[in-house]
């Protein structure tokens, strides 16, 4: 009898949102999605063909890019400014609202910053350099001498530890979205990097801090850059040919982008639940698949950088390639992060513009603007829900088409002529043509979750 009164008074609060997901994945479904599963699949095949047509000149003439203003210096305040909004913020989780959608931390962690921030990020340039609170606080104190130095073994692997815990977080938390396990969970993580940074000074940051890391690594994907000491325009990914080559540490966190990327799809479709024996229709809850979701996430991302190197050594072997696997994944890692941003982006995008609509109800409130509306109706009719669809896939038949055209890129820069390098990069483009087919169905595929 409790349960079905709690059941009765949870409804109002949230049936406009189950609602409005299960319309939109029911117009989705109604979608030829099969046609246009085929028909990016079929883009991305035909881009490879195009690409070991094209003269060498014309594959590497889409990333030159076009030099504008003289680059400034960031300042320090936005950083100071972002660090006292952290810790109002953690305050708010511990004191404020309950509810996700009213609480300003989990909006601000999931909302801006997870679905924004990182896709503005990888989009239109590095603003997270002048966002980022730990930098600006290292910043207030540049005469420091830390005790220790930071052992030049670790390399990236501190960050890629890093991600695997929040993308954990993430992805197999029971409630990852409550504000009070949030604040602690962020207070936690607050209280670690200041306490490296104390040990190990601004080289932690750089190296092992898995939110700095991590987004400079999408900035190399950003259509603004830096070239010298100016502004730049080029498409995007024209900063992944110009970058250093990335460490074997920073080279696995890029895979780990992509793979937990696709394993935040996989894990909620029918496919996935009939797999670890569940019924969707009867789904017991996130604390339920800990375990074998943890499990997942493990799998999927050693599977992803398997066949990777598989794929990469075939080639080599094909073409004569005297690189080792290591030095193959570490050249070409990088060319995958169009794929896991374009898939960060269709996967959110929906969330996107329906919590969005919290986070500016929650300013508007604050500022004193009035009421603003919170609706789902876009959801309710077909033409809004085939747009967004149109846009999801396009974003991630588009971030499939320029991973090619940068890894054919890199290897005719190293040399390798057109035929050598087309041959060279056949199994990667069969993994990504793949890949397209595989990301697009996990748009498509009924979910459960």
């Amino acid at each position: 009898m409790r349960r079905a009164a709690g059941a009765v008074a949870l409804w109002p609060a949230l049936a406009g949102q189950a609602q409005a997901h299960a319309t939109e994945q029911g117009f989705v479904l109604l979608l030829p999605t099969g046609l246009y599963i085929v028909s990016g699949g079929a883009v991305v095949a035909l881009t490879v063909l195009l690409l070991a047509r094209l003269p060498g000149r014309a594959a590497l003439a889409p990333f030159r890019p076009v030099t504008l203003w003289r680059r400034a210096r960031p300042a320090a305040w936005p950083g100071l400014a972002v660090a006292a909004l952290l810790l109002w913020l953690i305050w708010q989780g511990w004191a404020g609202s309950r509810d996700p959608l009213g609480n300003p931390l989990s909006l601000g962690v999931w909302v801006v910053f997870w679905m924004g921030l990182v896709s503005v990020q990888g989009l239109l340039g590095d603003i997270w350099s002048r966002l980022d609170p730990w930098r600006a606080l290292a910043r207030l104190a540049p005469r420091y001498k830390p005790p220790l130095r930071y052992p030049r073994c670790w390399g990236h692997w501190p960050a890629v530890l890093g991600f695997l815990a929040f993308a954990g977080f993430l992805l197999t938390d029971p409630a990852p979205a409550d504000p009070a396990r949030l604040a602690v969970v962020v207070a936690g993580y607050a209280l670690v990097t200041l306490g490296a940074l104390a040990l190990f000074g601004p080289l932690w940051l750089v190296r092992a801090e898995v939110l700095g890391v991590f987004l400079r690594a999408y900035a190399r994907m950003e259509i603004f850059g830096r070239r010298g000491g100016r502004r730049a325009l080029g498409l995007p990914g024209w900063q992944v040919l110009r970058g250093p080559r990335p460490s074997t540490g920073l080279a696995v966190l890029m895979l780990l982008l992509l793979g937990s990327g696709s394993f935040d799809g996989l894990n909620e479709t029918f496919w996935w639940l009939a797999l670890i024996g569940t019924n969707p229709l009867e789904f017991p809850g996130r604390s339920a698949v800990v375990a074998v979701n943890v499990a997942g996430l493990l799998i999927t991302n050693a599977a992803l950088l398997a066949i990777l190197a598989g794929t990469l050594a075939l080639g080599a072997r094909l073409t004569g390639e005297s690189t080792g696997t290591t030095g193959l994944i570490r050249l070409y890692a990088p060319t995958l992060l169009p794929i896991a941003l374009a898939y960060h982006i269709a996967h959110y995008l929906t969330a996107l513009l329906m919590d969005g609509q919290y986070v500016l109800a929650g300013l508007s409130e604050a500022l004193h603007l009035g009421d603003f509306h919170v609706t789902a109706g876009f959801l309710s009719h077909p033409g809004p829900v085939r747009a967004i669809w149109l846009t999801q896939a396009g974003v991630v038949v588009a971030g499939h088409v320029i991973a090619l055209m940068l890894a054919h890129a890199i290897a005719l820069g190293r040399g390798q002529s057109v035929r050598r390098a087309a041959l060279g990069q056949a199994p990667l483009a069969l993994f990504m043509v793949g890949y397209t087919v595989f990301g697009l169905w996990l748009l498509a595929a009924p979910r459960g979750v």
